[in-house]
């Protein structure tokens, strides 16, 4: 069984002259929560992206499951993207939608449950991720910061994706509800692992990073400085990542 939920191979992305990704390589392991770390504007974004097949490469391939998806037609990766999940920076929440109704949304356009059985999936879904059964009629507005991401998250599992992105999962947040956030991260990891769930995460947060990953892959001006576990890339004495560590 191939060890690697996705494969850059030579991926470089321009926009006009400026080149934003140059020259990628690396792989991400399945079953493992791996971290993109890099200062602003080292193409982490752009590369989140590119793994969703929101953009295309200008060059070099990109490879998930054992498909190149930037040779896919644009229905063959609306399908293809069921395979991921997406946590926003700021939940992205339907405003107008109670907790329940946001979970369900997905559930209701993409598979043919009934009702009675959408009820079951989504009670379930928000038992999961510690949302209270009074919450879930609730809109966004009247959740705190923590619910809306928990919210967030069970909607992105709704579909049972393989793959689960989550972009700077901890902003805005203070210090005690982003490691409640990193704990749910890791707690959906280890529930959903026999089925080899793979997370990515696109963070600032260096210490929480530290303590929840497994690997860490380290942009600088759209070029990957560092691909490593965690603990070598602690140990790592190449100065833009010691200047990032020492933050």
């Amino acid at each position: 069984m191939n060890e690697f939920f996705l494969e850059f191979k030579n991926v470089t992305k321009k926009f006009g002259e400026s080149t934003i990704l140059n020259n990628l390589n690396f792989k991400i392991h399945k079953g493992k929560i791996t971290t993109i770390l890099g200062f602003s504007g080292a193409g982490k974004t752009t590369l989140m992206k590119i793994i969703l097949g929101l953009i295309m490469p200008s060059s070099g391939v990109v490879d998930v499951l054992g498909t190149e998806i930037n040779h896919l037609t644009e229905l063959e990766l609306r399908e293809f993207r069921r395979n991921f999940g997406m946590v926003f920076q700021y939940a992205a929440l339907f405003d107008f939608l109670s907790s329940f109704e946001n979970v369900a949304f997905p559930l209701r356009e993409f598979t043919k449950l009934n009702e009675d059985e959408i009820k079951v999936k989504v009670m379930d879904l928000l038992k999961a991720v510690g949302i209270p059964i009074e919450a879930s009629t609730r809109l966004p507005s009247e959740l705190s910061g923590g619910m809306r991401k928990r919210v967030g998250l069970a909607r992105a599992l709704a579909l049972e994706p393989q793959l689960m992105l989550y972009d700077e999962p901890t902003s805005g947040l203070d210090p005690i509800t982003t490691h409640m956030v990193y704990d749910l991260i890791k707690e959906t990891a280890e529930r959903n692992a026999e089925r080899h769930f793979t997370s990515i995460i696109i963070s600032h947060d260096i210490h929480a990073t530290l303590k929840y990953s497994d690997y860490i892959l380290f942009l600088e001006k759209g070029t990957v400085v560092e691909h490593s576990d965690v603990e070598t890339f602690k140990r790592s004495e190449k100065p833009v990542i010691r200047r990032f560590l020492e933050l």
